[in-house]
């Protein structure tokens, strides 16, 4: 049970960081980016190429930063330029990166078993190393939000018209928050393929189910929490969501039903976010109310009955 514990949190805590890149695109800006599918395994690319061709692992998860915000401006120009709509950029993009990131290191899988990583033999070392990067960018990003720049791409987010009211480019905002955004899932996918010792092209499929359920359970967990900041709440949401599907296969669940507990748990907590008992009650009580008078009527109508 405590190792189940444990390599949850340690997936927990790598997910947190791409909710934290999903939460810009998702909860800021209402972007459907779904190039974040691309974005995630062409960091763990990236990061391969790198650390194989003998360089750091340090500059390895440099260059899944700066692939990864590649991949959000191939998305921002596609959107902005040429006028396509946020969905269809995102699927055209990841379709893109598919070809790119096979093309990195000319196969589909590449194995890391003999090169350095964040991870040492420890999980409980791995997990402190996991929750200061994610600790560290947390509060990065909270900084970041807080100057001119970030208060701008949360006010595009809220009001497309004030920004350009105020003389600025909408577009240059969204392209900085797809930038950021798919530099953090790469980030992300990189710290995934240390972890699981190799990069895979399938790694990002279904990835952004992952996200979006970190990020609606965090805010279904904290919404009476006001105080609580959206960063944070995206984190606890992947910590949770992982401790779900930890629970899921301690309890016996085969490892190839997880993708559908994912879908479910999506589907659960986006219901019980939109469920509104008092306005449920409100409509049962008028059908009942309905139903007695119509019954009444009857009765009225028809003595003999």
């Amino acid at each position: 049970m405590l190792s189940m514990f444990l390599i949850s949190l340690e997936q927990g805590l790598i997910f947190s960081v791409l909710a934290l890149g999903v939460y810009i695109t998702y909860k800021i800006l209402d972007f459907p980016d779904l190039s974040v599918e691309g974005s995630f395994p062409a960091g763990a690319f990236a990061f391969a190429k790198i650390v194989t061709s003998g360089y750091s692992l340090w500059l390895g998860l440099l260059g899944s930063l700066l692939i990864g915000a590649l991949t959000g401006l191939i998305t921002s120009t596609i959107f902005s330029r040429l006028r396509i709509k946020p969905l269809l950029s995102g699927i055209l993009t990841l379709t893109l990166m598919y070809s790119v990131n096979l093309r990195i290191n000319a196969k589909s899988n590449v194995p890391l078993f003999s090169t350095p990583t964040l991870f040492q033999g420890d999980i409980r070392v791995n997990i402190l190393i996991l929750a200061l990067i994610v600790l560290a960018l947390k509060l990065l990003m909270d900084r970041f939000f807080r100057s001119q720049i970030g208060y701008m791409l949360l006010a595009t987010g809220d009001n497309e018209v004030l920004v350009a009211g105020l003389g600025e480019n909408v577009d240059t905002f969204k392209t900085i928050g797809l930038m950021i955004s798919n530099a953090l899932v790469a980030l992300s996918g990189a710290i995934m393929a240390q972890n699981v010792r190799f990069a895979d092209i399938n790694m990002g499929s279904s990835i952004i189910v992952t996200a979006l359920a970190s990020i609606i359970i965090g805010d279904t967990f904290m919404r009476r929490a006001r105080k609580i900041k959206g960063t944070s709440r995206a984190i606890y949401g992947a910590l949770i969501y992982k401790m779900i599907g930890g629970a899921a296969l301690y309890l016996g669940l085969a490892p190839t039903d997880l993708k559908a507990v994912n879908a479910l748990i999506v589907i659960v907590f986006i219901a019980y976010n939109q469920w509104n008992p008092s306005e449920w009650w409100k409509r049962f009580r008028v059908k009942l109310i309905n139903r007695n008078s119509a019954k009444g009527a009857h009765h009225a109508a028809d003595p003999s009955s």
